[in-house]
This record gives C-alpha cells, structure tokens and sequence, in this order.
C-alpha cells in the first residue's frame, strides 16, 4: 500500500482520488480488494493498481523519433538544414519539447541536449539523431549500435585539439611526441589535463604514450585553466583558434584528436527492426544528400550559334571550366525565317560551382555565347545516393 501512496502523491494524475486508511480500523471486519487504473502524465503505459501493488504493461511505440539539438548555434543551423531540404520542423509551443515534420508521417521530433540525443539512440528511446561528430565519440564511446548515415552535413565544423601553454616549460614544445618526451611528468608530478571529454581525451593520451596524466572534469571557459595554475594543458572543441591565441595556449603537431561535424546517426537495431524507418532515413539522406551537393553549384543557360550540337559541344568541351557535371546539355533553337523555321542556334545548359562562375562566363563568351543566364541551383539529385548504399551494406541488406 506504501508504493501505491507514493504513486498517488507523485502523479498530478491522480489528485482527487480518494485514498482508504493505511491503518486498520475496528469500523471495518472485512477485508477490501481494489483494482483500478491510473494514467500518469509522465509514463507512456497505463497503470493497474491491485491490492497496492503496481503493474506497468509496456506498450511498443509505432512512433518513429528523430533526436535535434535544444539550443544554440547546431539546433538554428539544424533547423536551416531541414528547412532547406523541404522538411521544416512544426513546433507549435516552443516550451515543448517534441514537434513534428508535415513531410514525413509518423515522425516525432524530440529536442534534447546533445549527449542526451546520443544516450537516447543507444537506448533506444531515439532512432534517429543530428549532432556533432565529436558528442557521438564522446557519448557512444565506439558504440557498435551506432551508425553513420551521413558523416557530412556541411556546418558545425570544429576540432577537438590538444592546446598547451606557449610560455614557461612548454615554450619550445611543439608536437605530442616532444610532450610525451618531456622528463617532468612523473606518478608523483602528472600532466595535468582539464577537459570535458573524458572518454576521447585519455584515450588519445594512453594511445600517444603519455603514462602519467591526471584529468580534471570541467565545462566551459578551459582556457583559463593553465592561466590560473589549475591545468597544464587542456582538450577541447577549437573552430578558429582565436580563443586559444588570446590565452596564450597553443595546438601543437599531432593533437588533434577529432575533426567534427554534424552528422545524421541512427540505431542500428531500430534501422532494421523499427517498422518505415529504413524509407524515412532514405528519404531524409536523400533530400541531404541532393541539397548538400547543390551547395555553391549554378546552372548556366546561353545560346550559341553552330552548324550541329555535336560541332557546338566540341567548342564548350575545349574550355576546361564548362564540363559540367557529366557534360554540356546542347539543344537546337528553333527560329522562323524567311526560307521557314531552322536551328542555327543552341541552348546550352551546364552547372558550374561558383567559385567558377565568372570564369566559365568569360570562356562561354569567348567561344560564341551569348544572353548568359545563370540561377542558383537548388537540388542534384543523383539515381542512387552512395551513403546509402555504404548503409544498406552496413546493415547486411
């Protein structure tokens, strides 16, 4: 009777609900047997209560759950990336927690904290999940239930690196192996390393040879850590490095221990056991896949004259920034003229990245052609995506 007590104070369900004395009384000579059922709004299966005893019948979810960062600069960019892919993310209250994708059915969105997202998926409690390559290493810790199913989402890239002071002791120290080397780490006096990988960065320090190290857990601001005499050096997510320079704290040759990214992971077990997972993972790498390589890629349409497409075609090959993707597309223009309708001009279509766009203009000009249109390219969706197959084999399918 004491659990079902505790249930009933805990549960807002339950209020209202009219509890019998956990005392005998002498009003009372028969005893009483009651069964009745509680729904709690922090439990998913119902509750049936017998005699004071709980039972929890679990119930399979049919639900498939997507995991996204929270907060902060990877949840906005995740969002943007969805968006982008034409899978934008409908959270009706932004104080809730879960939201949903109009484009893909039976899809719950769940917003966690990163290591959280990862923790979930090796659970079970997530099949799917965008976060950074660095909190997959952490969290998973080699985690043969997690899989990549792109590796390379194109933003929140960094690296998680190695950084020592550039003064005192360590002025002239400028690789891994020259600090493994150095005399004055010893089981009485270790290197001091203030991280909050504390999976990744003892590891990569056992496997550099460095035998006396001693680890200190923090979050946040680590670059202060050497500066204040708490730290001889620290491990920790570098985009730019202008932080560490401002903290006189150096990267040195060989510590680097991870380049990141965000990438889409999944549970291996729910890929292959969760019922319309595999079509939505494929639709989602899809639609990424198709975006990412369109990123920075136009499309460039001009007319030219020429006596056939194949003598047309010959002039855009000859300049080497006017390839294409696979090669030109050259199409006969139509023309009314006095004698009837001919082609004496084609349309030409190719993709050019941008970084080539002035140039592959220049050339286009300098071969014949003219009214250059060009427009940003949205989607390149190729006949099969890669990584999917790289999944497919993966999962022995």
């Amino acid at each position: 009777m004491a659990l079902m007590h505790t249930y009933l104070q805990q549960c807002p369900a339950a209020n209202g609900f009219t509890q019998f004395p956990s005392s005998p009384s002498s009003h009372y000579s028969t005893r009483i047997s009651i069964k009745f059922s509680v729904s709690c709004c922090s439990m998913s299966s119902p509750v049936t209560v017998v005699n004071g005893n709980m039972d929890v019948k679990s119930t399979e979810r049919n639900e498939i759950r997507l995991g996204l960062p929270s907060k902060g600069r990877m949840a906005s960019d995740t969002l943007d990336l969805l968006k982008d892919c034409q899978l934008s993310v409908r959270q009706l209250n932004p104080r809730q927690y879960v939201a949903d994708i109009p484009q893909l059915s039976n899809v719950e969105v769940w917003f966690q904290r990163p290591k959280d997202i990862v923790r979930k998926l090796v659970s079970g409690d997530l099949d799917l999940g965008i976060v950074g390559l660095d909190t997959v290493s952490e969290y998973g810790q080699g985690n043969e239930d997690l899989i990549l199913v792109h590796d390379a989402l194109a933003y929140g890239d960094c690296r998680l690196s190695l950084a020592i002071p550039k003064y005192g002791i360590f002025e002239k120290i400028n690789s891994v192996k020259e600090l493994t080397e150095m005399p004055q780490w010893t089981a009485e006096k270790p290197l001091r390393v203030a991280t909050g990988f504390t999976y990744l960065g003892p590891k990569f320090l056992k496997e550099n040879g460095l035998q006396h190290v001693a680890f200190s857990t923090a979050d946040g601001a680590l670059e202060a850590a050497p500066a204040m005499g708490i730290a001889d050096a620290i491990v920790d997510l570098v985009s730019s490095g202008t932080t560490l320079k401002e903290n006189n704290l150096k990267e040195i040759e060989g510590g680097v221990l991870l380049e990141s990214q965000a990438v889409l992971v999944a549970s291996k077990k729910s890929l292959l056991q969760r019922k319309g997972l595999l079509d939505i993972t494929h639709e989602i790498l899809e639609r990424f896949e198709a975006h990412l390589r369109a990123l920075g890629q136009f499309t460039v349409v001009a007319n030219m004259r020429g006596s056939s497409a194949a003598e047309v075609a010959e002039r855009i090959l000859s300049q080497p920034s006017l390839s294409g993707l696979q090669g030109p597309t050259v199409s006969p223009v139509f023309r009314k003229s006095d004698s009837g309708v001919k082609a004496d001009y084609y349309a030409i279509v190719i993709c050019v990245p941008k970084k080539l766009l002035y140039k592959s203009v220049q050339q286009l000009r300098a071969i014949g052609g003219s009214g250059v249109l060009v427009s940003p390219l949205t989607y390149i969706f190729d006949e099969e995506t890669p990584r999917w197959r790289q999944l497919l084999s993966k999962l022995g399918l």
